[in-house]
């Protein structure tokens, strides 16, 4: 078990963990979240010794990393994935950790199968793609086969087949009744690894409970409720209904309502009683990110702004029209659109409305693009491939000139 008490840190004026206590017990996968500047990365440094506490003090298992007998064989950690001499190959990197400390050669085999870099042991680390070298650093925390594993952003840079890997292993250290703490942003992935989590703000303590328990006290649960489109006299029946039974209920933008206050069962009865027809009547349970946006809201210490853009862009050329606005930009939920593939058209008519048949893709203001067939031509297939050529063939002499030569030959 790891337990903090009263642990601070500061760096000259700086305080970057202040009288932080928690417990990381055994047999559970417990989450360590918190903005960035947070003091995440300061305070797993102090857990293992690499960092002095200003005051108070972590112990794993009742004692401190640097006092503890045979540390790396009780303890496994990744905080740093390029923590490694780039030119020495991976089984080498290993071999040299398991020598100092005292772990059998044969464990370097096993933990390079267990995290799959078995067929790239010989190659130097300094060529390994960061997913690669994110599983050398787990295989470097394995070794010694702890009951104690820190990761700081484990996953990051694997692929998904790596994410789903590690979220098992994980899993399946802490069945094994293991302390696994793992640091990471990915709030979909603690949802679904982390049984527990401990949230810092400001290298304060915000949270410590269950998952479940965290996002029920820091969400709110609604219905999401939609009555027919073509009928807003029934949406606005159901919204006094609503209202008259001790409900809140606020409009979506996509016309549905979001009604807080009333039990699924109830909002149907009201409806049946007042004789509204329902499209939709879907409860909302938030996620991790919701809630732990709403509690770290206050501890965000860099916050990106809007790009004014003042000044900076061009002058349309005189005559051309602007291109026309995308739906729903500048809405809440909006994305960009994918870049237009290779041979489509690079603007998509309005929502709605289908590309009329034969028309040429059109350019940046309106007119055909470069290379665009005309209208009523088939269009090309831009996957096609060119037909290979024939090499030239010599061209014949005249036949005047082939004469005369063989005439000054002789």
């Amino acid at each position: 078990m790891i337990e903090a008490v009263g642990l601070t840190k500061r760096y000259g004026a700086k305080t970057a963990v202040y009288n932080l206590s928690f417990q990381v017990r055994p047999g559970a996968v417990t989450g360590f979240l918190g903005p960035n500047g947070s003091g995440k990365s300061t305070t797993m440094r102090m857990i293992l010794g690499l960092d002095n506490p200003s005051s108070g003090q972590v112990t794993i298992g009742g004692y401190p990393y640097r006092k503890l007998p045979n540390a790396a064989r009780q303890v496994g950690a990744l905080l740093d994935a390029k923590a490694v001499h780039g030119g020495r190959h991976a089984r080498s990197h290993l071999l040299s950790l398991a020598q100092l400390s005292g772990i059998p050669a044969r464990r370097v085999d096993e933990v390079l199968g267990v995290v799959g870099l078995q067929d790239v042991a010989k190659k130097r680390s300094k060529g390994f793609s960061l997913g690669m070298g994110q599983r050398l650093g787990i295989a470097a925390a394995l070794l010694g086969d702890p009951q104690v594993l820190l990761f700081d952003e484990p996953v990051n840079g694997l692929d998904p087949e790596g994410i789903l890997w590690v979220r098992n292993l994980m899993k399946a250290l802490a069945a094994e009744g293991r302390t696994v703490f793992v640091s990471s942003h990915l709030m979909s992935e603690m949802a679904l690894t982390a049984d527990h989590l401990i949230v810092i703000g400001r290298g304060q303590l915000l949270s410590d409970m269950s998952v479940k328990d965290f996002i029920s006290a820091n969400s709110a649960d609604f219905a999401r409720v939609r009555t027919p489109d073509t009928e807003p006299q029934q949406r606005e029946k159901l919204t006094a209904s609503l209202t008259e039974a001790g409900g809140q209920v606020l409009p979506e933008q996509d016309g549905a309502l979001r009604v807080t206050g009333l039990p699924l069962p109830r909002i149907s009865d009201l409806a049946h009683d007042s004789d509204v027809r329902l499209w939709e009547l879907s409860p909302h349970q938030a996620s991790l990110e919701e809630a732990y946006m709403r509690m770290t809201q206050g501890a965000v210490d860099y916050r990106s702004t809007i790009d004014p853009k003042a000044g900076l862009q061009q002058p349309l050329p005189p005559g051309a029209q602007p291109p026309m606005p995308v739906p729903g930009q500048g809405q809440a939920g909006w994305y960009a659109p994918p870049a237009p593939q290779h041979g489509g058209p690079p603007y998509a008519p309005p929502q709605g409305q289908p590309m009329p048949q034969g028309q040429p893709p059109a350019g940046p203001y309106g007119a055909p693009a470069p290379g665009a067939p005309a209208p009523g031509q088939p269009q090309p297939n831009p996957y096609a491939q060119a037909a290979p050529q024939a090499p030239a063939q010599p061209s014949a002499a005249p036949a005047a000139d082939l004469t005369k030569k063989s005439e000054d030959a002789r």
